[in-house]
């Protein structure tokens, strides 16, 4: 920290009081326990192991060489991941955590889009998150 000014020493305390602050929000506190809620449901965990193990031996016998992949198996992997993955979401502890999660990405996404269009020279009383969507999940930063 030898070459760092007054004022670079400033924003970095106000950037932690905002950390704080965003530590104080309602929509950090549900967020926080509904993933703890999430983490501490045996129900959920045991669903999402087991989505794990079955993911690890899909793509285990998909990777083999063509003639040595049992194609019924396969398919029988990938029914009892389906049935997994809808248990998972289905689940009352995710779709809680899934609700908060979503809530706290919208927060996020505008305190991070304000601060980055802030350092690109925007004015900061008017910078915010604007989502666009391709339609597209896997280039998508959430929606919101």
């Amino acid at each position: 920290m030898e070459n760092v000014n007054i004022s670079e020493l400033d924003v970095i305390a106000l950037t932690r009081e905002l950390g704080k602050k965003i530590q104080q929000e309602e929509v950090y506190i549900k967020y926080q326990i509904a993933k703890q809620n999430a983490d501490n449901d045996e129900q959920l965990q045991k669903i999402i192991n087991e989505f794990s193990n079955k993911r690890t031996e899909l793509s285990e016998e998909t990777e083999k060489p063509e003639e040595q992949r049992d194609n019924e198996k396969i398919q029988r992997v990938s029914r009892e991941l389906r049935r997994c993955y809808g248990e998972i979401m289905s689940n009352q502890s995710m779709m809680s955590y899934n609700d908060a999660k979503d809530a706290y990405d919208v927060v996020m996404n505008r305190i991070s889009a304000i601060i980055q269009k802030s350092f690109e020279g925007e004015d900061p009383e008017t910078a915010d998150y604007s989502p666009s969507c391709t339609g597209s999940c896997a280039s998508c930063g959430g929606c919101g």
